[in-house]
């Protein structure tokens, strides 16, 4: 008889969320549940939101992370260094960044709140309710079901059309005969109900350009023949729609306004509390009459091309998006629908005779450039007269629009800003003479006109670097110069453009210059097998041949990355501004040693390298740079162009491509289900409220079976102390192993394989309450192979700063010890969380004078074992990276990552390896 296999039972979501409400959240176990609270309700730990924390001053535990002891933990199974010394002094004004001393607001274009028709309300009236619709009512979906099917089909799996028909098929093969049917008749039935969605996404129209111009008299280019498509979205609607979403109140600002610290400096932050947005208001009041109470709505825009496929034919795209300035930096840098694009711009092709043609690419800038003012016109209106709109709070406000920043790239600045190829889009200086100390003249709308007037294009393009003849898009919008509006750009002007393709690749020429070509690639060969020697870290990209290195702690280099990590602060006040021109004046120092070497001859006159003279300007314009990056639009590629195109056949038009990405989004984001299994994906950006700290554990031997199983022998006495001291006040003497209470103290251990570490770091990749999680591991096994002990900061001294508040030390184990009762401070059996760590010490009292880290030593005791201690785990902060000291030999070629903690003297401390080691290790 054959067996019979014994089936899985169906276990249903039984386990409501008591803390959703809108909409539900159920779950299948209450693991599920527990798991769902940790990672969702947040505030439920620490009741301080967001909105809260903003409007409080400065507390050591939130604000200033270096001073905290207690992060979101949760287990889960004149000389050449003449300016050196003032850069690396700690930032006199950081601590209070986080803290407004004095709001000053636009006084004429206030935000305010008003009716329907535009007639505003009484202070304090409430928001008007957004839908009379019952609570069961899932129109054009017949329940609930069907609409979170359709979530499911479209938008978590993206399934194909033909399985979605054959899904269907097979459904109903199993309910026709209980005379039921399945929720959708076909892919065609699923696609129509969402479309019907009563909130759903803005569609897409077309419009076709042809070459009007001259034609030769003999054989005419195809591209002269050929009609271009322009895939667009109503800006306006788009707007409307982005600026009515509910998730985003308490991340947008209705009016712009002016900061100032504790200490009387001003601050940068949103583009709303920059100089651009309150002179655009004044500008605004100034030409519209009827604009009191009104609130000012930029609209940033930024373009990129991206490919999907370089496998099968022309899979080229060129996306323009658009977002609201209005909304937070967190909320744009988060990912969410803050960013949408609302074009896709035509990209014309030529035969390689042609290409490079005058008349082609000025056909070309033409196109961009009246594709986009086509694109804008719905907005126009509204830029004269203020309307109407709903706002996230619910309240209507009247708008008027504006063009905002602009966020390209280099190339795309040139394309946008009309100048020519290796001139400034900001200034005038000439692009042989980029990296000279005096300032060019800005670039402005009235100077350009004036030029167009007075000269021939042909002194234009040479003296100037104007492209006379075309003209830039904003000349039809009122307010607006595209010279003034082009952001600065971090990710390709100072990440991948000033500090890799400039300086990383200078380093190795210097290297085959100064020593052969064949000592040359022997250095490189060690700098790679160092690098791929590097302890992992979370969020850091390993190379385990060490190419395509990230990390040079040279002088030269030194300086930039300070640049980089300041640039990159979520506030930034005028003494950060001071600090970024120090470090800026520090790399042309260095950088002079790759001119007199021979690597760099002709100088540094490069636009992405003289880009980084403007940015004081660009901040005090628009705020914080992280919020105007392309790091954003490039990330948008996925969901925009990416995502579409592979749930296409590959061969479908662009009308169906974009069909596909206009259904995905009217079907709402449902939360996410019980969390998967592997913990590494819950690192990175956390959803929800900012929250100051709290601590949860997630998942048992004795202590001394564990002590041999890890190989931890004094294990058990370790415990014992660090019971024993936990109930000693700071007064009281240090406890001698004899007084040390018995082994059954204990009455029962947990061990967990790793910690989660939440915390608040807006600079790095978090969520709209700038909160951030990582993994800190503590495993015999990591991935199936070698044991893995991330190393930790741990909080020391609140009234020291930067690294000197803080112990580095390596976890070996995190455990959770039930302390028997007659040995716990409350006198009742307590469950304690802790962590038995490896200490380092700091060598010396100051960073490394070369590379600006702290140097570090493992602690050894008198059999020169390393040594061990148990803290608590609401003493850790977050995980920490350390660099192995090197030295001048050669390492061995068979060093692994996974060996390096373990095999050498001495290690630096990375405070480069995110903003928030940055910001704490200094």
């Amino acid at each position: 008889m054959a067996h019979r296999l014994r089936r899985k039972t169906h276990s249903a979501h039984e386990h409501k969320c008591p803390h959703c409400i809108e909409p539900e959240k159920w779950c299948k176990n209450l693991s599920g549940l527990t798991q769902h609270i940790n990672s969702v309700h947040l505030e439920l730990f620490q009741g301080c939101t967001s909105s809260s924390v903003k409007a409080t001053s400065l507390s050591p535990d939130v604000q200033n992370p270096q001073l905290s002891s207690s992060p979101i933990l949760a287990f889960n199974d004149n000389d050449d260094d003449s300016l050196l010394p003032l850069l690396e002094q700690p930032d006199p004004d950081f601590d209070s960044l986080d803290a407004p001393g004095h709001t000053e607001y636009h006084p004429i274009l206030t935000g305010l709140p008003c009716d329907a028709n535009g007639v505003y309300l009484p202070p304090e009236a409430p928001a008007p309710v957004r839908t009379d619709a019952a609570a069961d009512d899932w129109s054009p979906y017949t329940n609930r079901l069907e609409f979170e099917l359709a979530e499911f089909l479209f938008k978590r799996t993206q399934m194909p059309q033909s399985n979605i028909t054959t899904l269907m098929d097979l459904w109903a093969a199993d309910v026709i005969r209980f005379g039921g049917r399945p929720p959708f008749a076909d892919h065609v039935d699923l696609y129509r109900t969402i479309d019907a969605t009563e909130h759903g996404d803005v569609p897409w129209c077309c419009f076709k350009v042809r070459y009007t111009g001259p034609r030769p008299a003999d054989t005419v280019p195809l591209w002269m023949d050929e009609t271009y498509e322009v895939w667009y979205r109503d800006p306006r609607k788009v707007a409307i729609k982005m600026m009515a979403d509910p998730t985003l109140t308490g991340h947008f600002d209705t009016i712009a306004y002016r900061q100032w610290t504790v200490g009387g400096e001003r601050r940068f932050g949103d583009l709303m509390s920059a100089n651009w947005a309150w002179n655009q208001s004044d500008l605004i009041a100034a030409d519209i009459p009827t604009s009191d109470g009104a609130m000012f709505t930029p609209i940033i825009l930024g373009s990129d091309k991206t490919t999907v496929s370089v496998a099968t034919g022309q899979n080229d795209y060129y996306p323009l998006y658009m977002s609201l300035g209005n909304l937070h930096n967190t909320v744009r840098r988060a990912h969410r629908d803050s960013v949408l694009p609302i074009a896709f711009l035509a990209i014309p092709k030529a035969e390689r005779r042609y290409s490079d043609t005058t008349i082609f690419r000025r056909f070309c800038r033409q196109l961009f450039q009246t594709s986009l003012t086509a694109i804008l016109q719905p907005l126009k209106p509204g830029m004269y007269h203020p309307e109407v709109i709903r706002c996230p709070d619910g309240h209507y406000r009247r708008v008027v629009w504006g063009i905002g920043p602009y966020i390209a790239d280099y190339p795309e600045q040139v394309l946008v800003a009309n100048i020519v190829q290796g001139w400034c889009a900001a200034c005038l200086k000439y692009p042989d003479r980029l990296d000279t100390p005096e300032p060019g003249a800005r670039r402005s709308r009235v100077h350009t006109e004036a030029l167009l007037q007075t000269f021939e294009r042909s002194t234009l393009w040479k003296d100037y670097g104007v492209v006379a003849d075309v003209t830039p898009f904003t000349a039809h919008f009122p307010r607006a110069n595209i010279n003034e509006l082009v952001s600065g750009d971090l990710l390709h002007q100072v990440i991948k453009g000033t500090f890799k393709d400039h300086l990383v690749t200078w380093i190795g020429e210097y290297l085959t210059l100064t020593h052969g070509e064949a000592r040359g690639k022997e250095y490189l060969d060690e700098i790679d097998r160092r690098l791929a020697a590097t302890p992992p870290f979370p969020g850091l990209r390993h190379f385990k041949q060490g190419r395509d290195f990230k990390q040079w702690t040279g002088d030269d280099s030194k300086a930039l990355m300070k640049f980089c990590y300041l640039a990159r602060r979520s506030v930034i006040s005028e003494s950060t501004l001071a600090r970024m021109e120090l470090a800026r004046l520090l790399f042309h120092e260095h950088r002079v040693i790759f001119k007199d070497s021979g690597v760099r001859p002709d100088g540094f006159s490069l636009p992405r390298q003289h880009s980084l003279d403007h940015y004081p300007q660009h901040i005090r314009n628009f705020g914080a740079p992280n919020g105007l990056c392309t790091s954003i639009t490039e990330a948008k590629h996925i969901k925009a162009v990416k995502e579409p195109w592979q749930r296409s056949n590959r061969e479908d038009s662009d009308e169906e491509r974009l069909t596909h990405l206009q259904h995905a989004p009217p079907v709402p984001e449902l939360p996410e289900e019980d969390p998967p299994d592997e913990p590494e994906e819950l690192d990175g950006v956390v959803e929800g409220p900012r929250v100051s700290g709290f601590v949860v554990l997630a998942q048992k031997p004795s202590l001394e079976s564990l002590a041999i199983h890890v190989g931890i022998p004094r294990l058990p006495m370790l415990a014992a102390r660090f019971i024993s001291e936990r109930a000693q006040s700071p007064d009281d003497p240090p406890v001698l192993d004899a007084d040390l209470p018995p082994p059954d103290c204990v009455d029962r251990v947990h061990v967990f394989h790793s910690a989660v570490a939440t915390f608040y770091v807006p600079s790095d990749p978090s969520g709209v309450g700038g909160m951030h999680r990582e993994h800190i591991r503590a495993t015999l096994s990591w991935r199936k192979g070698p044991p893995r002990y991330d190393c930790v900061f741990i909080g020391k001294d609140p009234t020291a700063r930067g690294f000197r508040s803080l112990h580095v030390a390596r976890v070996k184990l995190f455990i959770a010890l039930r302390v028997n009762q007659c040995f716990s401070p409350s006198g009742e059996t307590e469950d304690v969380s802790c962590a038995v760590v490896e200490w380092v010490s700091p060598v010396g009292d100051d960073p490394d004078p070369d590379s600006g880290l702290w140097l570090v030593e493992p602690d050894l005791d008198a059999d020169s074992a390393r040594v061990l201690g148990i803290v608590d785990i609401e003493t850790l902060l977050r995980s920490a990276h350390l660099i192995p000291a090197y030295g001048d030999d050669p390492i061995p070629p068979y060093l692994k990552s996974t060996d390096s903690l373990d095999a050498f003297r001495a290690y630096y401390v990375n405070k480069y390896a995110d903003h928030h080691a940055h910001e704490i290790a200094f």
